[in-house]
Formats: structure tokens, C-alpha cells, sequence
């Protein structure tokens, strides 16, 4: 049976629909908004993982370009690897519902977003995460509370629900937010300096447009009662509980409060190697439930420690930044570079300036663009000292870059101003906690130790949170335990007078809106002693771009010349390139953007291009080569490809019977521009260089040169010819 509901959400209707699609998939959903439409389906294995320690959750959201009646790029003309935003996309999804699951829910589970229609307005990305939700809540799997995902955007100092595309290009505010029915679990965001009251309010917006949605959901629920199978918790004896309890809390203690990442590790696990050895091989079953107990006998101690006498494992207050050190051009060749480490968190920032033709073109389903700023963020394994292959980029760290770029591109310059291809690597060499906030602050500093003029600085930090009932911690500057066990990762990035990247999960409800306030609050406290820090290191960007950056410079030609710069075949642009050894790229309005490694091979390509687009200017006085003789005058090339014709009354004050009297194809003539004639008929002179005759008059002459008469006779002064007898009376 088909079953479908629709609400309006941003004065559109939004419409849910499942039965009718998919079917044999554990639930499917079809949401529709505005012409976009996205199918997303969920399906569970027959039987869990053996072994499985964590949900083995995989989510794909895949952007057909059939959506937008488009062909796929590339040579297969099929779509292939997904791009950077169906990973983020992919991401999106799994944050917020991977926590909703069951503890002991071990089962394959794999979410499927299609989207088959776009409208180029309403973006698939928010659709795809509530379509996920309504397919799991639809299904027989234990997923039990239903949420939602909305977009707000901040227009013209107003808050906006779902903003269109177009809209979002004004917005100072991207901000995507998923909720369930009781709090918000994830937020996602880029900003353009948006203060924390606008960001509170636009949350508070979003989460009471989230429980509309969630409404539609468990009213669709009702109407198809799927029958949910459980999962049953995994039983834990109290005797044994107690047991080890009384065994091993003195020594977690004492290991989680052992200074250093890797110490306090080592000996947390000799304390769970030395309990799971206490008991028999043979006794498998209480071997792996005491594992179990000893995990959560170490989140207890933990949350229990922080809320009770407010102790952190490194011994911090709770507002307090680990210390922080900064080193800049750490690298000679790259064009910027800098060190950041702030506690045993460590990134290696470097920054590459290219041209245009380095700028990522992406494809998308809203058309091709070129992206001339990006982030790139690395985890090797060696900076949790772990051994691993080395692979391309998995989707955390895809996503770290991405906010990381979110973060810093609110302040780079537009392209326009510095026209160059700005991409930033980071490569995270030790790690424990908020890696991604250290790839911003990194950024920054490289940013302005390579001279790109950069309006501000941009710093991040990463909160955390521990609450029980009504006991809580908020954390600042969060270290890798405390992001493990604690039930908030709130990432904030941006500069002195506002954010500029939000990232947040949470894995618990009842978090308040006063809870949030103080969080952003500490966070922007957080965030300004960083800045301070940084400002002791560098305090606006350089002055010069650093001496192995490619140098830009801009010219502009006439947009009719560019045929003449680039030549039959590229032959010209190509030998120009060669023999200046630099980079040009010519774009269709006329700018023409050289690239060179210094000034002085820029200044000998731009002497060659203002010579082989030159025009002619009137009053001017060129050497030019007669390259054709007519009748009524020569035609003289006065610039490389550019030809005025000199018509034989302006040979001379005298007159010249035959052009071929006076000049032959191939000499070299002084000649001034009289004048230039639409379209680009240029006028030149000899006589305008000679003196008059004595009691010379000047005629007065029409804009176009007359012609002597082929019947032979002289013209008068007004260019009239005499009557051939008499005067006639018209009368």
C-alpha cells in the first residue's frame, strides 16, 4: 500500500512517500521538495557481525547528473568515484543516526540516497538525511527515534528555512541542523562572521521546523505499524560487575591520570590485558563481558571525576587551552608554511599559490565551476603512533578539510583581487584531539606568512560536554578521552568578530538552549586567547608573497585581438610562452593573466603581448610597411596584423596622379593616424606630416577620405565637381 504525507517547510510543500518504490528493501522513502526528488533506502543483514565491537553502518548519497538532465563528464560517460560533496553528504547522514542505534546492535546496515531529480533550488542534501530517517522508521529495524534535517540561511539580517540555492548565494549563513523530536543531535555550517546570538537563534529556528517533520514521519509510522524486532542489551551479572569494579578502578584511575597520551594509554591497557587475563581461557564468555565491563567502568570514572570535583585527565580547568607554540616558514620551498601545536596535537601547514589553470573544476549537478581555494587535511597513521597503509583520502578526513576550507574561505580574497589558485595541505604529525581546529589555525598563520592577503585571522576550537540529569561540564579545547566518552563535539572556528565554521554532534538529548549559549559563549572565549597566540607570531599578512610564488600580473587587450595574441593554431601564444618562460591565460572578456617566476621575464611578456595586441591611437606617428597599392591609395601596415589605408589625396599636399608613383609594396613609411572609422577602419597620413604650401586653405573635409573622381577633372574646396556648361534654372 502507498502511503504518502506532505507539510510545508520555507513555503514549499514537503512530501514524504513509501510503498510505492523499492520494495524489497527493509524501508525505502521518496521525498520530494519543490522538482527535487531523492529515494533513500535501508537494508539490514539476516545476522550480526562476529566480533563487532562498533555498528558496521555504511551510508552512500549519490548525485545522478540524469537528476539535472545532464551527461556525465569523463570519457565512460557513467557516473564513477563519488564526488566531494556526495562524501559529505554520505557523512551527514551517519553522523546523526549511528548513535541512535541500540548499544548492542552489531548488524550490517547500509543507507542508499538516489537523487533522481534536481531542480537546481532546493538542495538534495538536507532531503537525503530525512529521507533516511523515514526509511529506517518506516523498516522493521530497531531505529526508534525519528529525525530530521532543515538548511538556515541568514538573508538580508533574517533567518530563511530552506533558502534556495540562488538565495544561498547572499546568505551569510549556511547552516545545516538535524534534530530528533527532543534535541538537536548535528549541526553542519559555514558563516561569513555571524555573531553567537544569530547562530543560537537560527538553531532554536531550525529545531522547531525539524519537529514538524519528525511529526509527518511517526504519523506515516502509524499508518503503515511496522513490526520492530529488538536487540537485547548485553547482560552483565552484578556480582561480577562488582567483582571487578573493586578489582580495577583504583588502577583506571591511576592510568587515566598518568600524563601523556600514550603513557596513559599503555598502561589502560595493561590494567584491561592483566583483567581479561585474570580469568580463564576456557571461560570465553566472561572473558568478553568483563571487557565490556572494563570499558564502561572507564567511561563511569571518567564523567564521574569531571562532574564531581571537576578534574580533567591532563589536570585542566575547564576553560582552560592547552599551551600552544607556533613556528612559521618551516618549510623553504612551499610558498607558506607554518607549525602549530597546541598540546599533543600537531599539524604541519603548507600553502601552494598556482594559476588558473590549477583551479579543481567541479561538476556538480547545479554546473561546472572552478574552485581556486581548497584545503586538503592528512592523518598518516604515525600521529596516533599506529601502523597502517597509506591510502588516498577516507571520508574523515575529507570531511575535516572540508571545514577546515569553510572556515578559512571567509576570509581569503576573492578571486578578482588576488587571482590566484590557493590550495593548503595539512598533515596532522601527532594527534590528541581537535586536529581539525588545529588545520585552521595552521592555515591561517600559512596563509599570512605566504602573503596572501587574507582580511583576518581565523582560529577553531573544539568543545566538549559531560552531563548527567542535571550535572554538567562544558570543556574547552577537548582531548581525545574526552571526546571519546564525552557526550558533545563542538567544533568552532573564526575570527575576532565572528564565526566562520560550526560543526557539532551530540549523542544524548536535554541539552538546553542555555546549555548551548554558555557552550558558544566559552567557545568565542576559547577562540580569542588562540587568536592572541597567533597574533604574538604574525599579526597581518605579509607584505610580499614569498620568493618562490609564482608572480601575476593582468592586462587587458580588446576582446577582438585575442585571436591575434593566440594566433592560427596557438602558434603565437605558444612561441610567446616559450620564449618569455611564463604562463598566460587569456579569458574571453580581454584579461590576460601572466604568470611568471619573476618580475622581469612578466615585464618582457607583457612588452610582446601590448606589442602584438596594440592598437591604433589617433594623432599617433608609426613606421609602417606598405603591404598593398590600389588605385586610390596604399594599404600600410602600421602594427604587427593591423593595416590603415592611405588614401593617395593624403600622400600629399600636391596631388599624386598614380600611388605607384611614389611608394612600392614593401617600403617603410612615416605615417600619422587621422582618424579611425567603425567598425576599425584606420585613416593614416603623409600629408598631415608635411607643411602646407604657402597660401594653402584647408578643405573641409567629411570623417571618410573622398576619392578623386575617375572621370578625371578637380574638385572644389566643399569636394563638389563644376558644372559640365552653364547654369541651370530650376525654377
Amino acid at each position: 500500500m502507498i502511503h504518502r504525507a506532505a507539510i510545508e517547510i520555507g513555503g514549499r510543500d514537503l512530501s514524504i512517500e513509501t510503498g510505492r518504490l523499492a520494495k524489497q528493501a527493509n524501508g525505502a522513502a521518496l521525498v520530494t521538495y519543490g522538482e527535487t526528488v531523492v529515494l533513500v533506502t535501508a537494508c539490514v543483514s539476516s545476522k550480526p557481525r562476529e566480533g563487532a565491537s562498533f555498528l558496521p553502518l555504511t551510508c552512500d548519497y549519490r548525485e545522478y547528473t540524469l537528476a539535472a538532465g545532464k551527461f556525465p563528464g569523463g570519457f565512460h560517460k557513467r557516473e564513477g568515484r563519488p564526488s566531494e560533496k556526495e562524501v559529505l553528504t554520505s557523512r551527514m547522514i551517519d553522523r546523526p543516526i549511528r548513535p541512535l542505534f541500540p548499544e548492542n546492535y552489531f548488524y550490517e546496515t547500509q543507507i542508499i540516497a538516489f537523487v533522481y531529480s534536481s531542480d537546481g533550488e532546493n538542495d538534495a542534501d538536507v532531503l537525503a538525511v530525512t529521507g533516511a530517517s523515514a526509511a529506517l522508521t518506516f523498516s522493521d529495524m530497531p531505529f526508534h527515534h525519528p529525525l530530521a534535517a532543515v538548511r538556515i540561511g541568514y538573508i538580508d539580517d533574517h533567518l530563511v528555512t530552506n533558502p534556495t540555492i540562488t538565495q544561498m548565494e547572499t546568505s551569510r549563513l549556511n547552516l545545516v541542523v538535524v534534530g530528533t523530536e527532543d534535541a538537536i543531535v548535528m549541526v553542519e555550517s559555514s558563516a561569513k562572521e555571524v555573531s553567537e546570538d544569530v547562530v543560537l537563534e537560527a538553531l532554536h529556528l531550525a529545531h522547531e521546523e525539524i519537529k514538524k517533520l519528525i511529526v509527518m514521519q511517526k504519523q506515516l509510522r502509524d499508518q503503515i505499524q511496522p513490526v520492530k524486532w529488538s536487540v537485547e542489551p548485553v547482560a552483565v551479572p552484578e556480582d561480577l560487575l562488582e567483582e571487578i569494579r573493586e578489582q580495577v578502578t583504583p588502577k583506571i584511575r591511576e592510568a587515566l591520570y598518568t600524563p601523556g597520551k600514550l603513557a596513559s594509554e599503555r598502561k589502560m591497557d595493561e590494567v584491561k590485558t592483566a583483567l581479561i587475563e585474570s580469568y580463564p581461557e576456557e571461560e570465553e564468555e566472561k572473558r568478553r563481558v568483563a571487557a565490556i565491563i572494563f570499558s564502561r567502568l572507564k567511561e563511569q570514572i571518567f564523567r564521574e571525576d569531571l562532574l564531581t570535583h571537576s578534574r580533567r585527565p591532563d589536570q585542566r580547568a575547564s576553560d582552560e587551552i592547552r599551551p600552544i607554540s607556533i613556528e612559521l616558514d618551516v618549510l623553504p620551498r612551499p610558498h607558506g608554511s607554518s607549525l602549530f601545536t597546541r598540546g599533543e596535537t600537531q599539524a604541519i601547514v603548507s600553502v601552494t599559490l598556482g594559476t588558473s589553470d590549477d583551479s579543481q573544476i567541479m561538476d556538480t549537478l547545479d554546473g561546472e565551476t572552478n574552485k581556486t581555494f581548497m584545503v586538503h587535511y592528512n592523518f598518516p597513521p604515525f600521529s596516533v603512533g599506529e601502523v597502517a597503509f597509506l591510502r588516498g583520502p577516507g571520508r574523515r578526513e575529507i570531511g575535516h578539510g572540508a571545514l577546515a576550507e569553510k572556515a578559512l574561505s571567509a576570509v581569503v580574497p576573492a578571486e578578482g583581487d588576488f587571482p590566484y589558485t590557493i590550495r593548503v595541505v595539512s598533515d596532522i604529525l601527532e594527534s590528541n584531539g581537535s586536529s581539525s581546529m588545529a588545520t585552521v589555525c595552521g592555515g591561517s598563520l600559512a596563509l599570512m606568512a605566504a602573503g596572501i592577503p587574507v582580511k583576518k585571522a581565523v582560529a577553531g576550537v573544539a568543545m566538549g560536554l559531560v552531563k548527567e540529569a542535571d550535572r554538567y561540564a562544558i570543556l574547552s579545547d577537548i582531548a581525545g578521552f574526552e571526546d571519546h566518552y564525552g557526550d558533545m563535539d563542538f567544533k568552532v572556528a573564526g575570527t575576532v568578530d565572528g564565526i566562520t565554521a560550526l560543526q557539532m554532534d551530540i549523542k544524548i538529548t536535554g541539552i538546553t538552549k542555555d546549555i548551548m549559549k554558555q557552550a558558544l559563549d566559552q567557545a568565542r572565549r576559547g577562540r580569542l586567547y588562540i587568536l592572541e597566540k597567533m597574533n604574538e607570531a604574525i599579526t597581518a599578512p605579509r607584505s610580499e608573497l614569498h620568493p618562490y610564488a609564482p608572480r601575476i600580473y593582468t592586462v587587458t587587450i580588446p576582446e577582438h585581438r585575442i585571436k591575434d595574441l593566440i594566433g592560427p593554431g596557438g602558434k603565437i601564444i605558444k612561441a610567446l610562452v616559450e620564449e618569455t618562460q611564463t604562463k598566460i591565460d587569456i579569458e574571453n572578456d580581454g584579461t590576460v593573466k601572466v604568470f611568471a617566476a619573476n618580475a622581469e621575464r612578466a615585464e618582457q611578456a607583457i612588452r610582446r603581448i601590448n606589442e602584438l595586441t596594440e592598437e591604433a591611437i589617433p594623432g599617433k606617428i608609426y613606421q609602417g610597411r606598405v603591404t598593398r597599392l590600389e588605385a586610390y591609395g596604399a594599404f600600410v601596415e602600421i602594427i604587427p596584423g593591423i593595416e590603415g589605408l592611405l588614401h593617395i589625396s593624403e600622400v600629399s599636399y600636391q596631388r599624386t596622379p598614380d600611388i605607384r608613383d611614389v611608394m612600392k609594396v614593401g617600403d617603410e613609411i612615416t605615417v600619422k593616424c587621422v582618424g579611425i572609422e567603425p567598425p576599425n577602419k584606420i585613416r593614416l597620413s603623409m600629408r598631415a606630416l608635411q607643411d602646407p604650401p604657402p597660401g594653402f586653405e584647408p578643405e573641409e573635409r567629411s570623417d571618410r577620405p573622398h576619392r578623386p573622381s575617375s572621370r578625371g577633372g578637380s574638385r572644389d574646396r566643399r569636394g563638389g565637381r563644376p558644372p559640365r556648361g552653364g547654369s541651370r534654372d530650376r525654377d
